[in-house]
């Protein structure tokens, strides 16, 4: 059987820029061990498979792998895949997805008739975590204690469908120079039962970015994330709940993959009413780079 395939730059709108995700839009039939294996195959940070939906009302069931393993929620993945469905069925404004962490409603922006950006609502809300030692945490990423700022939150897990530690570092230069020391990363990670950790820092915010960040996640089989929307989206969540306002609207828009050569804009927005957080989003646009069809070794003998 031959299988479509679209690949997808997430987060920018220009070619070779953003977080790179392989869409397979013919993915009924596959094993949770082939669509694993495809995933490993594409060696993306994170490859979807498209399937049909157990709801009839819904979009599509999207299963999301990195090369090492299944998320149960993913930012690009949902943006870029749900651009690639609209860009195939014309005028829709809006698609739905069944994931392993809950449904996850996503809006399409059009242009001309053409969907240029997506945005999607959590699947869950958002949830924290126990906090992590900051001397631990910089020794993990190469950077000394001091540069590690505990004023606005320590170093803590968060999530809205995907765990992950975040830390606010002291300044840009900074960010640019952390090594992260994978042994000493990976146990972190694990002791905080978190996926990967969310550096940022407000410090060279500039007309186009309110954050910079940069995401590690060696536990997905990547060294670096170039974007990262379910990281982005629940660090607007975590930081309108920790805003003092009753009612608060925030919008921050994210630089990540910078340092290294895939520049990516995440535009994240939180809302707040009555000092409960109501919903959380990201989105961003996308650019298709690649189409083709594969058939699985194997297959084209049944």
């Amino acid at each position: 059987m031959q299988r479509r395939y679209v690949t997808i730059d997430v987060f920018t709108d220009r070619a070779f820029g953003g977080n790179p995700l392989a869409v397979v839009l013919d993915a009924a039939g596959l094993s949770t061990a082939q669509m694993q294996t495809v995933a490993r195959e594409f060696n993306y940070s994170e490859a979807t498979f498209v399937l049909p939906p157990a709801d009839p009302a819904n979009t599509a069931q999207v299963r999301i792998f990195t090369p090492a393993f299944e998320m149960p929620f993913a930012g690009h993945p949902n943006v870029g895949t749900a651009l690639v469905l609209a860009r195939r069925t014309a005028g829709t404004t809006r698609v739905v997805f069944e994931e392993t962490a809950g449904i996850v409603p996503l809006d399409i922006t059009l242009a001309d008739g053409q969907p240029v950006a997506a945005e999607l609502t959590a699947p869950r809300p958002f949830s924290r975590g126990a906090n992590a030692d900051p001397a631990k945490v910089a020794a993990a990423l190469g950077l000394d204690a001091t540069d590690i700022l505990i004023g606005t939150h320590r170093p803590t897990m968060g999530t809205v469908g995907a765990p992950f530690l975040f830390c606010e570092i002291a300044g840009r230069d900074t960010l640019r120079g952390c090594r992260p020391d994978e042994p000493r990363l990976t146990a972190l990670l694990a002791a905080t039962e978190t996926i990967g950790i969310f550096v940022y820092t407000k410090d060279g915010a500039d007309a186009a970015h309110d954050i910079h960040a940069r995401m590690f996640f060696p536990l997905g089989g990547i060294v670096e994330d170039p974007a990262t929307g379910s990281a982005a989206v629940a660090l607007a969540a975590l930081l309108a709940g920790l805003a003092p306002q009753e009612t608060f609207d925030l919008a921050l828009r994210i630089g990540q993959g910078e340092d290294m050569g895939r520049p990516s804009l995440l535009l994240t927005r939180a809302v707040k009413r009555g000092g409960k957080l109501v919903s959380a989003h990201v989105g961003g646009g996308g650019v298709e780079i690649m189409h083709g069809t594969f058939v699985l070794a194997g297959e084209a003998e049944r």
